[in-house]
């Protein structure tokens, strides 16, 4: 009788195993596809990290209904409240110079809002103008804010309008910066609400969009300064903040509720009785000011409109000293 010999499999060959990625070839790319992920969502995760340790607080923080909320104060005076615009945070105010320049006459306060910069945004909230304003009533009643002029710029400026209506002993005065007041087509609205769908996009949010704001960056700053140039004290924003994946949900999650809440908020204008401040760059190429801030003119009764020639939607760093200039408007009308 012949020897049985033991029979070790042989191991499929290079070919055979080409042969096996061609076979099943939505098996490989999705297996890559989620290498890839996984890869960019820890590094994006590092670059947060480095960001918050590269940028620490530079305020203080006060804790309202489980939001931790950071905020800068300065100078004594009248209290005047800004709010930034969505994707920003205290930076944008503070390198614009126009704290300082406020600080000089008035008590300065200036918040995180909710998911931006600093400050936390629970995700089992809808973070509307209008949930953020009675956030920011208490907030500021914790401050011991009675009375206050309130300036906000973008997105802000519908948060300071929600203050304005829904809490309206509290605002002394407005001031409407480059401002988003009545529904329009936007296509920034359409191309976020990906990014502001659950699941889908933390996924976004997390691996892809981080990458894709960073290499289109220089275009968006061209888009929101234009017609003016990107000044050099913009240098000191730190524009890796804006880019970590909790902060570009936050933003993506305000961009597409844009429409709906200008809608809802464009009912009650009419009601507005509190002096009113509107100012916008006469270039500004993501807001048609004709229809917006001119539009919300015609409609406040209370109401001055700023025109600033040369500039864009960032008149607070491009025409910092007009926006000075409005408020301090706002405040002597307070006075007649």
């Amino acid at each position: 009788m012949a020897p049985i010999r033991n029979r070790i499999p042989s191991r499929p060959s290079q070919f055979e195993g080409s042969a096996s990625l061609r076979r099943h070839p939505i098996i490989t790319v999705a297996a890559a596809a989620t290498l890839l992920l996984a890869a960019a969502a820890l590094v994006n995760r590092q670059l947060a990290k480095k960001a918050q340790r590269d940028n620490p607080p530079k305020g203080r923080f006060i804790e309202v209904d489980g939001v931790r909320l950071h905020y800068v104060e300065r100078g004594s005076g009248r209290p005047l409240v800004l709010f930034h615009g969505n994707g920003s945070m205290i930076q944008d105010f503070e390198s614009s110079g126009l704290i300082d320049l406020a600080a000089k006459t008035y008590r300065t306060i200036v918040f995180d809002r909710p998911g931006f910069g600093h400050s936390s945004r629970p995700r089992d909230v809808v973070w509307t103008p209008s949930v953020q304003a009675d956030l920011f009533r208490k907030a500021l009643e914790r401050l011991g804010v009675e009375r206050a002029i309130v300036l906000g710029h973008s997105w802000g400026a519908a948060v300071a309008v929600a203050l304005a209506t829904k809490h309206s002993s509290l605002v002394e005065a407005l001031v409407l910066a480059s401002g988003y007041y009545y529904p329009s087509a936007r296509t920034d609205v359409a191309t976020s609400l990906p990014s502001a769908l659950p699941g889908l996009g933390d996924i976004l949010n997390y691996t892809v969009s981080p990458i894709a704001a960073r290499l289109l960056w220089p275009a968006m700053l061209r888009k929101m300064f234009g017609p003016s140039q990107v000044p050099k004290k913009f240098a000191a924003f730190p524009m890796e903040m804006t880019v970590r994946p909790s902060q570009m949900r936050a933003a993506a999650a305000e961009a597409a509720m844009m429409v709906p809440t200008a809608l809802m908020a464009s009912k009650g204008y009419n009601g507005l009785d509190m002096p009113t401040v509107i100012i916008a760059g006469e270039g500004d190429r993501l807001i048609d000011i004709n229809q917006q801030s001119a539009r919300l003119h015609d409609e406040i009764k209370q109401s001055s409109l700023r025109r600033v020639a040369g500039a864009g939607h960032m008149i607070q760093q491009s025409a910092t000293s007009d926006v000075m200039a409005a408020i301090d408007e706002a405040a002597v009308q307070t006075l007649h």
